[in-house]
């Protein structure tokens, strides 16, 4: 039997303005921006990058990786302070606080883990006036971006007697119209739900794999909008209206080699690295009514391990954790590495790209300005803009650069 753990809070209908989804201009609604790609179109780079950033505020709002998000220029954060998980709304311009609300989430971090803290490890969501996060132990909750309302949460409890992977719950939940999509469960079984926005009803719900530690993306295939996830087992691509697998890719987590890193979608294709495991280009079509699903190269010269791999044009540009930390450059069509950084540059970083630059956060504090360029390395600026670690993706907003440290959210100006 089924049991389903869901709240919905007595003063949902009424109390809120339904708002238009996030545009793709205004907002930064979610994890890598509005598409998941971690393309920015609307910061305007300088003509010249300034020697350092100027400090625009800084305030402390706790642990966790999960990126602020920004609306119409107030900013949303979550957080885990005081062993409860915490949601901000704060305004960009003055850094000052609008309201706060946080609960209580206990949560013992698996060994090995305790360096990261005990989150929250997802980023959290925006959409049709809500923000949705996804707790360190499992729990989707809605809440009214206005006034930090809970509007309805909902777990797996019943189902699964653990509700986590070994290091919590990490996988950052994503809105596609009317639907929000999120996989529950733990290591060995879980399942991937899609509920409305609004109500937080259950639509549809989908296998038995268990959950990982990447997210999921979109993606128009064949025709079909399809949910892409990796998960605990495998790539697979989900038909978003009816919650039907359409394919599925065997990629199973193995040993140590953790599936973290979120795919990437190119010109009808998956791009998915894992550790130790080279990054693979995936190619489902659809031939008449049936699914094919084959690798098109295997690059072994680099991988991802938790950092998450950006196209500009027809290049991709990541962070490999070989060589103790190194940037690349690869060719998208033929899986050809087209240059590497230098070794040694850290742990992790989280990329964006620009309209001519990639835009680099490394785990120790640093920010790099990289040219997107395929024909050579070439690092442009190295600001020092946090003095703790940085493993929250950043956001590149109007003229600054909003960065979540392991305590603070700092905003960062390129105007001297």
């Amino acid at each position: 039997m089924y049991f389903i753990k869901s709240y919905l809070i007595a003063t949902l209908t009424g109390s809120i303005l339904s708002m238009p989804l996030m545009g793709a201009t205004l907002n930064w609604p979610g994890l890598l921006g509005p598409e998941r790609n971690g393309r920015v179109n609307h910061f305007k780079e300088p003509v010249i990058w300034p020697d350092k950033l100027q400090k625009v505020w800084s305030i402390q709002v706790g642990d966790g990786y999960g990126s602020p998000l920004v609306h119409d220029d107030q900013i949303y954060q979550h957080s885990r302070q005081s062993g409860h998980e915490v949601i901000r709304k704060i305004d960009f311009a003055t850094g000052k606080e609008i309201w706060k609300n946080e609960h209580l989430v206990n949560f013992k971090m698996g060994n090995g883990g305790e360096g990261h803290g005990r989150g929250p490890k997802s980023c959290p969501s925006l959409a049709d006036g809500r923000l949705f996060t996804f707790s360190i132990t499992g729990e989707l909750s809605a809440w009214d971006m206005d006034s930090g309302e809970l509007l309805w949460r909902h777990d797996e409890s019943q189902r699964f007697e653990k509700t986590t992977p070994y290091w919590g719950a990490s996988m950052s939940p994503i809105v596609h119209g009317e639907k929000i999509m999120v996989r529950f469960g733990n290591d060995d079984e879980g399942m991937l739900l899609a509920f409305n926005v609004e109500s937080g009803e259950p639509l549809w719900r989908l296998g038995d794999d268990g959950a990982c530690y990447s997210s999921p993306i979109t993606a128009k295939l064949a025709g079909i909008d399809q949910l892409i996830e990796w998960n605990h087992n495998a790539l697979i691509g989900v038909d978003m209206t009816s919650g039907q697998m359409d394919w599925r890719f065997p990629l199973p987590h193995i040993g140590s080699n953790q599936n973290m890193p979120t795919p990437t979608f190119h010109n009808g294709a998956i791009l998915v690295g894992g550790e130790n495991r080279g990054i693979r280009q995936v190619l489902p079509t659809l031939e008449g009514s049936t699914w094919n699903v084959e690798e098109g190269w295997h690059q072994k010269r680099v991988a991802l391990d938790m950092s998450t791999a950006v196209v500009h044009g027809n290049h991709l540009f990541g962070f490999s954790h070989f060589g103790l930390g190194q940037l690349f450059c690869m060719d998208t069509t033929s899986g050809d590495i087209l240059w590497q950084g230098p070794s040694r540059t850290g742990e992790n970083a989280c990329l964006l790209a620009m309209k001519n630059h990639i835009g680099v956060l490394i785990n120790d504090g640093r920010f790099w300005v990289i040219e997107a360029s395929s024909k050579a390395f070439q690092k442009i600026r190295s600001y020092e803009v946090a003095s703790g670690p940085t493993w929250a993706p950043p956001v590149l907003w109007a003229d600054s650069l909003l960065i979540k440290d392991r305590n603070h959210l700092t905003r960062w100006s390129f105007i001297e």
